[in-house]
């Protein structure tokens, strides 16, 4: 598969809930990288990570880029904590090898967040 096709794919994998069909996505040598946290992780623990995931509910690009054997997308993720509707956005960097993911890297935000007024031009 292409960088894209994973891409798409994983999308529809993590929207699906099909956690059994993640780890076939993803390269032997996998590694995960999550900038917000600095955590990485390899293919079993990115695979844990998703599955045991408390409260997710929908994963769903809102735009994907094309670049060869890499590809980036932009999605928002919903799911609840403490019983409260909670919405991410999430920009998701791969590199594809032997048709698989080998490289990801995750960079996650709160959506509608309050920007600093002292921060913004008046």
């Amino acid at each position: 598969m292409s960088a894209i096709e994973l891409l798409r794919q994983l999308g529809d994998v993590l929207d699906g809930h099909r956690w059994d069909d993640l780890p076939a996505l993803l390269h032997p040598a996998f590694r995960g990288d999550y900038v917000h946290t600095g955590e990485q992780f390899g293919r079993d623990d990115f695979v844990r990570l998703n599955v045991d995931y408390p409260g997710f509910q929908r994963f769903r690009w809102e735009d994907l880029v094309d670049a060869g054997d890499r590809a980036v997308g932009r999605a928002l993720v919903t799911g609840t904590v403490d019983g409260q509707e909670q919405r991410f956005g999430v920009a998701t960097f791969i590199t594809a090898r032997d048709g698989l993911i080998a490289e990801l890297t995750e960079v996650w935000t709160d959506v509608e967040q309050t920007p600093p007024s002292d921060r913004r031009p008046v």
